[in-house]
């Protein structure tokens, strides 16, 4: 075990470099653990036949292919709902005054 070090006698200088090395030892315990755990992981995919990789890599998502709009709001173009999902609110309040969907379709 190491001696133990008195901290109050100790100059700023000194503080600082104690600081430098405890941050340095962190990292270096941190780095072997994150070997240790990565071949043990890479032994258990090994016993089920797999390399890690085949599990932990994922396949590229494919991209949602964006819907065009259907519908626009009349006073307001820029504000549109592809008739998908959730209504708008102005969707909403222009059924509520009356107006059909076939009123707002582009």
């Amino acid at each position: 075990m190491a001696k133990k070090i008195d901290l109050e006698k100790l100059s700023i200088d000194e503080l600082r470099a104690h600081a430098k090395d405890v941050q340095k030892a962190i990292e270096g315990y941190e780095a072997r653990q994150r070997k240790e755990a990565l071949a043990a992981a890479k032994a258990a995919a090994r016993q089920y036949g797999f390399e890690l990789d085949e599990l932990t890599s994922s396949a590229p998502k494919k991209a949602k292919a964006k819907v065009p709009p259907k519908y626009a709001n009349p006073e307001n173009p820029e504000l549109t709902w592809s008739g998908r999902g959730r209504k708008p609110a102005w969707v909403n309040e222009a059924l509520e005054r009356g107006v059909s969907l076939e009123d707002l379709a582009i």
